[in-house]
Order: C-alpha cells, then structure tokens, then sequence
C-alpha cells in the first residue's frame, strides 16, 4: 500500500496544486492513501525547519511531499517538492496535473479562509469551556511525574469539570516535556482539558487558579559558603521573578503550594513580598513531609502504623530549624492497657512518657530522617511531595474535616510577634476551603524563642540573598 503524507504552507499555490493531484491518485487507485498536513503562513517555516531536523532532510519550501514506508515499520522516505510528487506520479502511476494558475491561487485562498474558520471554531469553542488552570513549575522533577495522574481528580477539584494543565520547567529540555505532554495525554484522564509546555517565562502563570512549585535548589552538605551564596542568590532572583509574574498574571484567588527540600519559607516568603495584589493566605508553604517522617518514627516507637498517629505539628523553618510539638498529637489502635473500638484515640503524650527522649533523640532522628531522604534523591524527595500535595489540595478544597490539624508554612502577622512576611509552619485548620491559625495550642517562652530564631535564619538567608 502506497501512503503519501503532503505538508505545505496553507496559502501555498503549489500545496493546492498537490492536494488536488493526490485526490486524483486517490480516486484512481484504491490502494492509494493520503495525509494532509495544512500550517499557516507565520507557523511554516518554523514547523519546516523541526521537521527537518527530525527526519535528518532537506527542504525548504513549500510543499514538502513524503512517502511512510508502512511495511518498514512507519518509516519515512522524503519524495520532495510539488515537482517531485508530479514526477513520480507521471512515471509510476500515469497521472498527471494540468491545472490553471487562477484555479491554483483560488484553491490556495480558499484553504487559507477554512483553516482560519477551523482556528476561529476552535477559539470558540474552548472559550466556552471555563477549565482550570494549574501550572507546575520543576515539571520535569520525579515529584512532578508522581503526582499527575492523582493530582487531574475529582477527588482533589470536586467541583471542577476541566483542568488545563501548564507544565514549566525553565530552561528545562524541551524533548523531555514533549514526552511528559504526551504521556500525561496518553492518560485520558476524564478532566484533562489540555497539556501546554514551557522552557521560559514568557507566559507564566497566565490564568493560574493553581500554582505548585516543585523547583529545587539543593544544598549539599559539604557547600562552601561562597556555594552556598551562590545558590540562595540564584533561587531569590528566580522566586522574585516567580512573585512578580504571580501577582500580574494571576486570577486573585489563586492558590500556591511552595514543596521542596531547600529554602521553602525563603523562597515562599519571597513570593508573598512580591505579590502586592494577591492576598498573602493564598500562598503556603508545605510542612507534610516532616509530619509524616515524625509519624513514621513515633509509629515504630509505639508499634502502630503511621497512618493510626494524628496531629502532629510541626513549627518553624521548614527546611531550617524546625520543632516537632506532640501537645495535639493522638494515637489510634495502640495496643495498650486501655483499649477501645477502632475511633478510640488516646494522647501520645499520655502514654509516651520519655519526655527527654522526645525533646531530644526523636527532634535529632526527624532531622536526620529529612536529611537522609533528601540527600538520596538529588532531586527531592518525590513521592512523599506528591502525597503531601495531594493531601494539602484535598483539604485546601474542602475535602477534610474540621477538627483535622495540618502543619503550613504561611504569614501569621501578630503571632508570637513575629516579623511582618515571613513565612514559618504553624498549625492550622481548614473550613470551607479556607485555612486560619490554630490558636488553641500552648506556646510557651521555650517554643517562642524557637519561632524567632527560626526567624531570624529565614531573615539571614532572605540578606545572603540580596547581597550583591
């Protein structure tokens, strides 16, 4: 079986010319199959070009004439221009063109005004779809691959009926996008609306109603300070510019995630001073993981699952000098004197009575434990992100109770006096679909000097960066 592929520019005369030839062949010959591929005028030689480059041909000019060699596995064999395709057609197949220049320019106008009037239904068309917007900056992160096929459901938007996914990763590769595009297309997920990729900031964060950024700026252990400063330089320029973007091209109820290993109240902080117009509790910084690490630890501890430990706070830096508080934390299925039904839950601090263990070795094993799951992973720690991204949605979109305690980086002004605009993990609550601070926890002297020197570092790191 014989099958052409015919790409040209959607003005070009000679392009109307082979279209013209290659329904003849088509019509004449029952084993004679055609694809058309019609680009505008301003996109053609762009697509030309990659094109091109891909197949390893030359060719520059409209049409451009292949033949996919169906039996050779869908390889292709370049046949041409208008000229070739007419000569091949003549010498294989006995048929020719004989059509006037006036047809050829009429045909060539009136392809031009049906694929603006295709262009324009689809305008339309996706205009009346009112989709989600979400971006994802650090797109080509193992965390991003992870979250998603969880992230695009109706379990984490109830109320959404489509989602436009944005994928950025700056100065990223953009074959490797291409192939995370299309593998995400390739789900089929019932809300994905469409996949757009990005390697620069020329359209960030257009629309966003969602903003999650994954982007990492690991600091190895063995850093110079001058390595050190390089890094927070280069990461506040890029957040600075994350703000500023956010605030202008944003919808004004946006909600922004900041995850990561390094620098996650700085760079969260950063955006919040940038951003004048959009309220500040629409930007949070996620805690979850050393939730979930402290979890795993006390559940070992105790011999429950991770899963039956609840509440636990984390205060502090994220990513800095952080402090794990049991005070809220309970206890589900442990297996001690007193015993209940499955809801039944008792205080850790009741029946975990090595308090200097807990001040001490269990704050130490939690550091250690963050430190060692991100040094492994240069590129973060992935799939406890996802999940922690996933989980913080869900509540953040009213998909948790009331009474359920969740640690987040956000702006407290007036707590503890801390400093206006810095972003520090609190407890907090979540009520249709808004978060507030939880107040009724103890804060004594001892856990207050830990939140202003946690201040304090994210301050240092917020100058090391503005330092020219």
């Amino acid at each position: 079986m014989a099958k052409f592929v015919l790409a040209g520019r959607t003005d070009c005369p000679f392009y109307a010319k082979a279209e013209l030839l290659a329904d003849a062949l088509q019509r004449s010959l029952p084993n004679f199959k055609t694809r058309k591929i019609s680009i505008l005028p301003d996109e053609w030689k762009d697509w030309l070009e990659a094109t091109c480059q891909r197949q390893g041909w030359k060719h520059d000019k409209s049409p451009l004439v292949w033949r996919e060699l169906v039996d050779e596995g869908g390889s292709c064999m370049l046949l041409g221009g208008f000229s070739d395709f007419l000569e091949h057609s003549q010498d294989y197949y006995g048929i020719t063109s004989d059509m006037p220049t006036d047809m050829m320019l009429s045909v060539a106008a009136e392809n031009l005004e049906i694929k603006m009037n295709l262009i324009k239904e689809e305008q339309h068309r996706a205009s009346l779809i009112k989709a989600l917007h979400i971006w994802i900056s650090g797109a080509l992160s193992s965390a991003c691959h992870l979250l998603i096929p969880n992230l695009l459901t109706a379990e984490v938007f109830p109320h959404t009926t489509a989602i436009s996914l944005h994928l950025l990763d700056v100065e990223g590769d953009e074959e490797e996008l291409q192939g995370l595009r299309m593998e995400t297309e390739d789900l089929a997920l019932p809300l994905l609306h469409q996949v757009t990729i990005h390697t620069d900031l020329e359209q960030a964060f257009q629309e966003a109603d969602v903003i999650l950024l994954l982007d990492e700026w690991c600091s190895g252990g063995n850093d110079t300070e001058e390595e050190k400063k390089k890094k927070v330089k280069e990461m506040s320029e890029r957040y600075i510019e994350y703000g500023q973007l956010i605030d202008m091209r944003a919808k004004k109820e946006v909600k922004v995630i900041v995850t990561g290993s390094s620098f996650v109240s700085l760079r969260c902080s950063l955006l919040v001073k940038k951003a004048h117009v959009i309220d500040s509790n629409q930007f949070v910084a996620m805690a979850t993981q050393l939730e979930n690490e402290a979890r795993a630890i006390l559940s070992n501890k105790l011999k429950v699952r991770a899963s039956d430990i609840k509440d636990v706070i984390v205060w502090g830096n994220i990513s800095g000098s952080f402090y794990i508080d049991l005070q809220r934390a309970k206890v589900f299925n442990y297996n001690g004197a007193i015993k209940g039904p499955s809801f039944f839950c008792q205080s850790v601090l009741n029946i975990f009575h090595d308090r200097k263990w807990l001040e001490t070795d269990f704050q130490d094993l939690v550091r250690c434990e963050h430190a060692a799951v991100a040094s492994k992973n240069l590129r973060g720690p992935a799939i406890s992100t996802a999940n922690g991204i996933l989980t913080v949605l869900k509540a953040w979109n009213g998909n948790c109770s009331p009474d359920d305690i969740f640690s987040l980086g956000v702006v407290c002004p007036g707590y503890c006096d801390l400093p206006d605009g810095i972003i520090l993990s609190v407890p907090v609550t979540f009520t249709q679909g808004k978060w507030s601070v939880l107040f009724d926890v103890t804060v004594g002297n001892e856990l207050k000097e830990r939140l202003h020197l946690s201040a304090s570092k994210v301050q240092q790191e917020e100058e090391l960066g503005s330092e020219n």
